[in-house]
């Protein structure tokens, strides 16, 4: 699984690497598209990322943490970029990693069959990493 670590300057530059990772994303063939995992601290960005990630995929509603409801689902709009929309995930109130790893395993499963890229906020809630 390969890793990156990214400083950027302010918002609108987070959001533009979202923008470049979600083409990049598209660009790939459908079996081989990853799941993102997004680390940080709090207010670290990575919602903010996650907007651009929807932008990228042509996605023009609010995207906001999904820290309460735990995960959102993002279709695409008509005539969209080919992929089906965004499925973000957000483990952070989930403290044990049995929780996490069942609601990972389903929004992965719902991404997967859907063809949407699955960004997951606070990955490290999770047993082990997923495979990608």
């Amino acid at each position: 699984m390969e890793s990156r670590s990214v400083l950027l300057a302010d918002a609108a530059a987070t959001q533009d690497l979202g923008r470049q990772l979600a083409q990049q994303w598209l660009a790939l063939p459908a079996g081989e598209r990853p799941i993102l995992l997004l680390q940080g601290d709090l207010g670290a960005g990575k919602t903010c990322l996650t907007q651009g990630l929807a932008a990228g995929l042509g996605i023009d509603e609010p995207i906001t943490s999904p820290t309460f409801a735990l995960a959102q689902h993002y279709p695409l709009p008509r005539g969209g970029a080919g992929a089906g929309g965004l499925v973000h995930l957000d483990l952070y109130r989930l403290e044990l990693p049995a929780a996490a790893d069942e609601l990972f395993a389903q929004e992965e499963e719902e991404a997967r069959a859907l063809g949407a890229l699955l960004a997951v906020e606070w990955p490290e809630r999770l047993s082990s990493p997923p495979a990608g």
